[in-house]
């Protein structure tokens, strides 16, 4: 088994722990690979060669940084099979996800390389005469990115290829279920030419490596995807840094009485059980209109009684393993709380196989609002049917949760649709499509309990710089602002 190490300073080095820990396949539970187990002392090597790299890098100009990006998109276009393998060995999606992880890590780069022609700022008119105004774009210094597993190629380059473009250096925490394809990631982006220290790749536990990168002084930025509870611990700690937050969410589709229901029941078996449920913005809750929901429900448990489940590597399978084993039995736990508060198991409701962390495609009915299995994140193949009987019940139930990440409604009416999108408290909204698609050019992000960043586009450009505004005076004379004369 292959033991791979961190990244610092443009050299790849063992941790000074000593330590190690492995990366598992989740559809068979085999070892693929052995991994340094970082610590504080790695993290401050790492933090201060990024603060030293960044006292040139930010002096390089925005389009000369852009090729390098442009370089890295190019690698994994050529790399792209291999890498969607990797995410497939290591996180468990299927093959076809394998690749559009790759795919969107590849876009991001193409877009963000691209922004190095603009890096816009505004200028407008002074209230005083013989005075220019304007705002620039400034990089905000050393940031700390901490990424989840569930997509392991696509969101660390949402973080890490702003950051650089806007002229930043980087700390990279990846979630330690996929340090693999963070390696093959960062490996690439080294041999596009990024300077030493300007990325820095530090394996470990959250504990570990984490808290360091959250409460280090020299460190500006910190860009966290993942839990609502970790998340409410670095806002805690990181004090006075630029901080963002994605934080999962409990994204439902209503599905009305006039909705095609063929297309609906397409985005509903994509939303909830693509990806094993494992995405942020997978479809939990589907929040159906009576007069429909005998039919829709008969239709979605004939399609989940097709779903294959498998080794994602294998074509014919359609839904893989979660991630761990403590993901599956969190699947499992609330299954029973479902039971427990009398909603009703239409299919599934198990564990799935002898090897690996499977978990069947679960649905329930009958789920009333408040329910737990209504209101708390799963993040596993369970779904919920709950009925409505209007619109506007169908939106005060899509608003009552603390998260406000995704939604989606199906309805061949053109008001429904637009009183949706205004009254629904969600950061996406999709009419007639599913809970999930985001595309990179615009801005992902949510409301509420799910945090309030918002990454890609010409957003992901705020997230990971400063507005400084710029005042000339060429009057040749002190002119005060906002003093009568």
């Amino acid at each position: 088994m292959k033991t791979f190490k961190l990244l610092i300073n443009g050299k790849w080095i063992e941790s000074s722990s000593g330590e190690f820990f492995t990366s598992i396949n989740p559809a068979n539970e085999k070892s693929i690979g052995k991994f340094q187990k970082g610590n504080e002392d790695d993290v401050n090597q790492a933090v201060d060669a990024a603060k030293r790299a960044y006292a040139t890098w930010k002096k390089v100009p925005p389009p000369k940084r852009g090729e390098i990006l442009f370089k890295f998109a190019q690698l994994l276009r050529k790399n792209k099979e291999d890498l969607a393998r990797c995410v497939t060995q290591e996180m468990g999606k299927v093959i076809a996800e394998g690749r559009g992880d790759v795919q969107e890590a590849i876009d991001t780069a193409e877009y963000f390389a691209a922004e190095g022609r603009r890096l816009l700022g505004h200028t407008t008119t002074s209230e005083l005469r013989d005075k220019f105004s304007m705002t620039v774009r400034m990089p905000v210094g050393v940031f700390g990115l901490i990424c989840p597993w569930n997509f392991p190629t696509a969101i660390p380059a949402w973080k890490i290829m702003p950051a650089l473009i806007c002229g930043n250096t980087v700390v990279f925490k990846p979630a330690t279920d996929t340090p693999l394809c963070a390696t093959k990631f960062i490996e690439l982006l080294q041999k596009a030419g990024a300077p030493p220290g300007v990325v820095n790749l530090i394996t470990g536990s959250g504990t570990d490596v984490g808290t360091p990168m959250i409460r280090h002084h020299d460190i500006r930025g910190i860009s966290f995807t993942g839990s609502k509870r970790t998340g409410e611990f670095i806002i805690k700690e990181a004090g006075m840094k630029k901080v963002g937050m994605e934080l999962g969410g409990k994204n439902g589709i209503i599905i009305m009485d006039d909705a095609d229901l063929e297309l609906a029941l397409d985005g509903v078996i994509f939303g909830a059980y693509g990806t094993t449920g494992q995405r942020c913005t997978a479809t939990s809750r589907i929040i159906v209109h009576e007069a429909v929901k005998s039919k829709f429900e008969k239709m979605l448990i004939s399609r989940i009684k097709k779903l294959k489940l498998g080794d994602g590597l294998k074509t014919t399978t359609d839904v893989g393993p979660l991630i761990n084993k403590p993901a599956a039995d969190k699947s499992h736990k609330y299954v029973l709380i479902g039971k427990q508060e009398g909603a009703k198991l239409l299919c599934g409701g198990n564990y799935y196989g002898t090897k690996g962390f499977f978990y069947q495609p679960t649905l329930f009915t009958d789920v009333a609002g408040d329910m737990r299995i209504a209101q708390e994140e799963i993040f596993g193949p369970v779904l919920s049917l709950i009925p409505i009987k209007t619109l506007d019940e169908a939106i005060d139930v899509m608003n009552n949760i603390e998260y406000g990440l995704s939604s989606a409604i199906y309805t061949k009416d053109v008001n429904s649709g637009f009183k949706a999108i205004s009254e629904i408290e969600t950061g996406l909204t999709y009419i007639n499509s599913s809970t999930i698609g985001a595309e990179v050019h615009l801005p992902f992000g949510g409301v509420k309990g799910t945090g309030h960043t918002r990454e890609a586009g010409i957003h992901g450009i705020d997230e990971f710089s400063d507005v400084k505004t710029v005042y000339v005076d060429y009057s040749g004379k002190l002119q005060k602002a906002q003093i009568d004369d």
